[in-house]
């Protein structure tokens, strides 16, 4: 038992003294362990151990990754909120780190989320692709916004504090307010979207660290100024102006228990002047409120989107609702395994051809549905743009042509079986 408290106390120690090592090891380690535990288990329900070998290099592949891009930022997140309860300790590195990465990671998991930044409330979307949180156009002032308190946390960070006139540490917390507010909005917006969260609310948590540390730390040197002062028994300087308001300013500053007052003072001055700037290019005073309210979605969002189409699997449907319109010639919705679809002449003629099938040579149907079950899906899931889609229909048009001449040839209403395709199940009754 006690071997096993000392080696806990030497690994905090080690992990105190070198916490960014500590935590990859760590991150890296637990994601291994995650992986090869989720291995054993489906080994022994299975029984087959026979490729382990082959296997173990897959599961530390994965294990990596999943150590790095989903257990890291976790260790991040808790490594932040803890050092938060030590004002006299601070991890620049991890801060940095925590900033870059979770960044790096952030701006990965939204695009496999559909989530699109390009796309505004009034575009129309497919599947379970979601509309951009911010509005586009708004995106110089929310950029100016991350950027100046990017601005003030650098300088913060770097330049020491003897050199920084008190002003300008009173502005770099009015930055750093603007860049929470900012962080909070983000964290309403996207509530529900854990990773993007855990972004936003460490970038708060080192904000308030920073500005928890830098108090502290003018203290000190405020108190060794003292010391130095009576050591040399040189006088203190009371900075004694005869304008009475710089004199209450001066000393009010000169006080680090006052810099988040200040702080939030200045933000709304920062704030105006910042607009007025951005009003200069283009941007309208409102433009930091309607960069929420001005979307779908989302928590503060004002406007409601149309309704997601469904791109279907099969190949022809994807291109007549994903291509341009002068190009694929969208007919009418149409119906298929119950959900709405975009139909246009060339799905129809080549749905109203394999029906012909079907019903003529159902043997051979049943091979070319296996064709084109083996290698339609994996052709549906590349094409991810407009001009993709262009390009299928126009592969395409030759087949349509031979598909419209077979039913010209066997059907003997070819036109009426072309137009009932898709149709839900009432309407082709009717007709």
């Amino acid at each position: 038992m006690n071997r096993i408290k000392t080696w806990f106390k030497n690994c905090f120690a080690y992990f105190v003294k070198k916490p960014v090592i500590a935590s990859v090891l760590l991150a890296f380690i637990l994601g291994l362990g995650y992986c090869f535990i989720l291995y054993i288990q489906s080994r022994i329900a299975s029984g087959d151990f026979k490729y382990f070998i082959k296997d173990f290099i897959e599961i530390a592949t994965i294990g990596t990754i999943a150590g790095f891009f989903l257990i890291y930022p976790l260790i991040l997140s808790v490594i932040n909120l803890v050092i938060l309860f030590f004002p006299k300790k601070r991890m620049a590195l991890i801060e940095l780190i925590t900033l870059a990465w979770g960044a790096f990671c952030t701006a990965i998991y939204l695009p496999l989320e559909d989530i699109f930044f390009s796309a505004d409330w009034n575009v129309q979307l497919y599947n379970a692709e979601r509309h951009t949180p911010i509005f586009t156009q708004t995106f110089p002032t929310v950029i100016t916004l991350v950027c100046i308190a990017a601005a003030g946390y650098l300088v913060l960070h770097f330049v020491p504090l003897k050199k920084l006139p008190p002003l300008v540490i009173a502005c770099s917390f009015a930055a750093l307010y603007l860049g929470m507010f900012t962080a909070v909005l983000w964290t309403i917006q996207l509530w529900g979207e854990w990773y993007p969260i855990l972004y936003s609310a460490n970038c708060i948590l080192v904000i308030l660290k920073l500005m928890q540390y830098k108090i502290g730390e003018w203290a000190d040197v405020q108190q060794m100024n003292l010391r130095d002062c009576a050591t040399e028994q040189q006088p203190i300087d009371t900075a004694i102006y005869s304008n009475r308001f710089l004199n209450a300013c001066h000393h009010f500053l000169m006080n680090s228990r006052h810099w988040p007052i200040a702080g939030l003072v200045l933000a709304l001055p920062l704030l105006g002047v910042l607009i007025g700037i951005l009003v200069l290019f283009g941007q309208q005073p409102d433009a930091f409120i309607k960069a929420w309210t001005e979307t779908s979605d989302w928590t503060l969002s004002m406007q409601t989107a149309p309704q997601n189409l469904i791109r279907d699997e099969h190949y022809l449907c994807t291109v007549a609702a994903g291509g341009h319109r002068r190009i694929v010639k969208p007919l009418r919705m149409g119906e298929r395994h119950g959900h709405a679809v975009i139909v246009n002449r060339q799905l129809m003629i080549a749905n109203a051809f394999e029906q012909l099938l079907e019903e003529r040579t159902p043997r051979f149907h049943r091979h070319v549905r296996h064709f084109y079950d083996t290698y339609g899906f994996p052709v549906a899931k590349l094409i991810r743009s407009r001009y993709a889609a262009d390009a299928v229909y126009f592969i395409m048009k030759p087949l349509e042509w031979l598909f419209l001449i077979t039913l010209y040839l066997f059907d003997v209403k070819p036109e009426n079986r072309i137009a009932v395709q898709y149709l839900p199940k009432r309407d082709r009754v009717k007709l």
